[in-house]
């Protein structure tokens, strides 16, 4: 019989070979493994923590392997992050069982030589954590979780004069304070009874990269364009469980009447900024929720609502949806129009164009026409009333919700996204009537991917307008992310 462990291990290996993100590698583990509600939450527990955490982990390990690094095998270096994470972030779970049950894994990844060398690390890394805990970022204090009080969050990042978002520089040492327009927080940090981190007053992108799990180059970035204390808060942030926001279905239920069935049952929610969002206080299982089969709601984050939603669609809309999985979107825009509109929704992969389908025909929608697009296919000619570009980004601004995406996104990669962004924005403009509507989404924070692919797109198309665009904010209240609307004069 599989343990908790043992699935989490394997879908570790699963995940190095971009088979998936961490979330769709679980439900197919889980749907496999018959495993109890609390070893399912365990594992789930187990899988983001790590992928969250890795770089914070490899600093905890590096002193106590004596090894070369790249001679430890991938599977064993699994085995390691997952004890690394029980013996650091993890205080219910006593460390002694950390250290037995994470050895005897040697023997299922197929190492059992590998059970002293195990052995030896996780308990040195035992002796290293305290059961201490700090409010002050220092070399000898990990980032362990925070409490973030009631914001009063602008609607965007701060802006210079023109319109572009600075970085918040702080003149202080990395801190666990309040940098301007940011959320106030209350951190802890877990002590450890020697320095393993870079010192966070004299190496601030080096303390940011090991303590809060960041490649070294985008700590680099996000310490110009953001400041000490925001790249705190979001460090914060990324490596905690992000909350859980359903949309009601507006063509079902109103938002408050689904409130008020799911308290029937116990669970609590509370009501976003947009009409029809909810926020779960705890995680439930979705298929378990009230009304799922018969569709009365979706999954889906609370920035990612707002984007169809600047479309403004009404009933009898011709719609292009250029990337339209897994369907989100394009689902609500069908319930912005009261099920009285037509969506061309394309992507390129028939796997998730299946799952644009399937949401749909759970949600009740209809006139929605999936087309399969190839490499180099144009999208159909059109003429539409509006098109939703939701390219295809770096996920800056989701982190948390796909934590693989730190390890994986590499700096050159972004001249390839941005140069795709704008081709299917140019695109969608071509194929929207005059005096239609564009808008452009991404999951990303980084102004390369957002605002300057619309100021370049509007370089290269005169009597483009735009007229309005914002700027999600990681934490404030959900997702990261950016969508700007153009007016085609």
């Amino acid at each position: 019989m599989t343990t908790a462990r043992q699935a989490a291990v394997d879908i570790l290996a699963r995940s190095h070979s971009r088979a998936g993100f961490a979330s769709e590698l679980i439900d197919e583990q889980l749907n496999r493994a018959p495993l109890s509600g609390q070893d399912r939450r365990f594992v789930t527990q187990l899988v983001f923590g790590v992928l969250r955490r890795k770089g914070t982990l490899d600093a905890l390990l590096r002193p106590f392997i004596r090894t070369p690094l790249h001679a430890v095998q991938d599977r064993v270096w699994d085995v390691l992050h997952l004890g690394a994470f029980q013996l650091t972030f993890l205080t219910h779970v006593p460390k002694h069982a950390a250290v037995h049950e994470t050895v005897e894994l040697a023997g299922h990844i197929g190492s059992p030589q590998a059970k002293g060398f195990l052995n030896g690390v996780l308990r040195r890394v035992a002796e290293l954590v305290t059961d201490d805990f700090t409010d002050k970022p220092t070399a000898d204090a990990v980032p362990f979780d925070w409490e973030a009080k009631k914001p009063n969050p602008p609607a965007s990042f701060p802006k210079r004069e023109g319109g572009e978002r600075p970085g918040v520089r702080s003149p202080s040492p990395l801190g666990g304070g309040v940098g301007e327009g940011s959320a106030s927080i209350t951190p802890r940090y877990r002590k450890l009874t020697k320095p393993v981190l870079p010192d966070p007053a004299a190496e601030p992108d080096a303390y940011l990269a090991a303590a809060f799990s960041w490649p070294k180059w985008l700590a680099n970035g996000w310490l110009d364009l953001f400041g000490a204390d925001e790249c705190t808060r979001l460090g914060f942030w990324f490596n905690s469980p992000p909350p859980l926001w359903i949309r009601t279905n507006k063509l079902r239920v109103d938002r408050e009447t689904y409130r008020l069935q799911l308290a029937a049952g116990l669970i609590d929610a509370e009501p976003g900024e947009h009409p029809q969002s909810l926020r779960l206080l705890e995680n439930h299982s979705i298929r378990d929720l009230p009304g799922y089969a018969d569709g009365d709601f979706a999954v889906q984050d609370h920035s990612s609502m707002l984007v169809a939603a600047a479309i403004a669609p009404q009933p009898g809309m011709r719609i292009l949806d250029l990337c339209a999985a897994p369907g989100g979107k394009t689902t609500h825009l069908a319930e912005l129009m009261d099920n009285r509109g037509y969506i061309t929704a394309c992507d390129i992969d028939q796997k998730r164009l299946d799952t644009v389908m399937s949401l749909s025909q759970r949600l009740g929608i209809k006139g929605v026409e999936p087309v399969l697009l190839k490499e180099n296919d144009d999208p159909p000619p059109g003429p539409f009333d509006a098109a939703l570009v939701d390219v295809p980004c770096s996920n800056t601004g989701v982190l948390g919700r796909r934590p693989e995406v730190r390890w994986r996104l590499k700096p050159i990669e972004f001249e390839h996204l941005i140069r795709l962004q704008t081709k299917l924005l140019l695109q969608a403009v071509e194929r929207v009537k005059p005096k239609g509507v564009v808008v452009y989404s991404t999951c990303s924070i980084e102004p390369d991917e957002n605002e300057r692919v619309v100021q370049g797109v509007r370089r290269a198309i005169k009597g483009l307008t735009l007229e309005a665009e914002h700027h999600s904010i990681p934490g404030r209240p959900s997702d990261g992310g950016y969508w700007a609307r153009l007016r085609k004069l």
